[in-house]
């Protein structure tokens, strides 16, 4: 990486913005929850939008108002023009429009905020000490299906946001040999097996996940009509008593799965797969590496996205770059076979038992 030259202006003015940026989170919170952005953008062919329009069409007081705007102006995200009005800059406009930068900020506003305030008291004991403020889990996972409905919703928005636009992608890869029978290993909320009962008409489905979140999925395949083909193995991949993985999947699957483990734990689940696969199955672990990344904005929320595992998933865990995969892939007993770019973010990498 390029060492970025600034001068001491430039730098001071960077430790400033980082001193102060939680206010100006907030304060954009604010601007979304209040509808000042949606006010200002309405207006962006008029004008833009004085303090005393937006006060009076939100029936919010001048003062409220102007407090909000000034530190947005000053961040960059409005502006105020020649007519003393207010409008959206670029960057303004992505955070009240793109759905991208909508989910992460939901993401860190409902789930993470209140918990990174234990980030420090996380690192020193290397467990998520911030979950507190959802919930008493050991891990957030266990907490799932029954944390407030919000907070969870806004977890799965921001789980599928990303695995989404790589799914089809994806689930043609898995089909694309004809498995007769798939382990969806992590299956989150059945979408994956569902799915992929939708694409082939042979294909049966064995879910792995917790007790509780596998209830969820086996009701939403149910819900679909596939629960005669997609069924539910109860597992705790860090329960001290290891459970055998049974024999039998012509495909392994595992979507933004590993990444919620530590590396040795990472391994342990590897090697108990492998033990379970002969020569013709097929494991595929799809993940964001974050040295796969084309963009230094997508690796910049990979980044952040590991200190939420820090503080608030597991405590142990992170967004890897490929080449940690790909050394316990080895360790495991596995060898590569296919690696593959799916999507904007994605990798698939395809393995077989050595």
């Amino acid at each position: 990486m390029t060492k970025k030259t600034l001068s001491a202006v430039q730098a001071i003015e960077k430790a400033q913005e980082i001193a102060f940026a939680p206010f100006v989170f907030q304060a954009t919170n604010a601007l979304r929850e209040l509808g000042i952005f949606k006010n200002i953008f309405s207006k962006r062919k008029k004008g833009g939008a004085s303090i005393t329009e937006i006060a009076k069409d939100l029936n919010i007081t001048e003062y409220g108002i102007g407090v909000l705007l000034e530190i947005a102006a000053s961040s960059d995200i409005v502006l105020i023009n020649d007519n003393d009005k207010f409008e959206l800059t670029k960057t303004g406009y992505f955070l009240y429009a793109s759905e991208t930068v909508n989910v992460n900020f939901n993401f860190t506003q409902e789930v993470c905020y209140k918990g990174l305030f234990h980030l420090t008291e996380s690192i020193k004991t290397g467990k998520p000490e911030g979950l507190k403020e959802l919930g008493n889990w050991n891990t957030i996972y266990e907490g799932l299906s029954i944390m407030p409905r919000n907070i969870a919703d806004t977890w799965f928005k921001f789980d599928h946001h990303y695995s989404d636009a790589a799914f089809d992608e994806a689930l043609t890869t898995v089909l694309r040999n004809k498995p007769k029978t798939i382990y969806d290993v992590g299956g989150n909320t059945g979408k994956f097996a569902i799915a992929a009962c939708n694409t082939s008409k042979d294909v049966q489905v064995k879910m792995f996940d917790l007790p509780g979140q596998l209830n969820v999925a086996l009701k939403n395949v149910k819900n679909s009509g596939f629960e005669d083909r997609v069924s539910g193995f109860e597992i705790d991949w860090l329960a001290k008593e290891q459970v055998a993985i049974p024999k039998g999947a012509d495909s392994i699957w595992m979507s933004q799965f590993l990444d919620c483990f530590s590396e040795e734990e990472i391994l342990s689940i590897l090697t108990r797969l492998t033990a379970s696969m002969d020569e013709n199955t097929e494991l595929l672990i799809m993940e964001t590496f974050t040295d796969r990344q084309a963009f230094d904005n997508a690796k910049f929320a990979l980044e952040a996205t590991s200190l939420y595992f820090t503080v608030l998933a597991n405590g142990n865990s992170k967004m890897y770059p490929a080449k940690v995969f790909l050394k316990l892939i080895d360790k495991a007993g596995l060898k590569l076979k296919e690696d593959l770019q799916i999507g904007e973010y994605h990798t698939i990498l395809v393995c077989k038992k050595k």
